[in-house]
């Protein structure tokens, strides 16, 4: 199956606030991911969220950079084979939740 990608527009702030390495790190986790975005539960690269500070995150997947300290939040839209970045962030930010959550809200994902 062939994935399509997609980004939110502020996903293009998110990446401006990276470094060149980090940069270089998330394409190519993006793009490894994109080559089964799957939940591990499924086979696939994305970690599944589920309930994250009391907001229900179902449905959405992440990718996390350990070593450069970043998550990734993605959205599978399972009906068009398309995964939807949402948010780039540092990992020990708890508020990436918190903004993934407006995100969705406001996008209505």
């Amino acid at each position: 199956m062939s994935w399509h990608i997609g980004y939110l527009d502020e996903v293009a702030d998110d990446f401006k606030q990276l470094d060149g390495s980090q940069k270089i790190r998330v394409r190519k986790a993006i793009n490894k991911t994109l080559q089964n975005p799957l939940p591990r539960s499924e086979g696939g690269y994305g970690i599944e969220l589920g309930n994250k500070g009391g907001v229900n995150f179902t449905n959405c997947l992440e990718i996390k950079l350990r070593g450069e300290g970043l998550r990734v939040i993605y959205k599978l839209i399972r009906t068009e084979t398309e995964m939807l970045v949402m948010i780039i962030c540092a990992r020990e930010d708890e508020n990436v939740y918190d903004d993934a959550n407006e995100r969705i809200t406001r996008y209505r994902l």
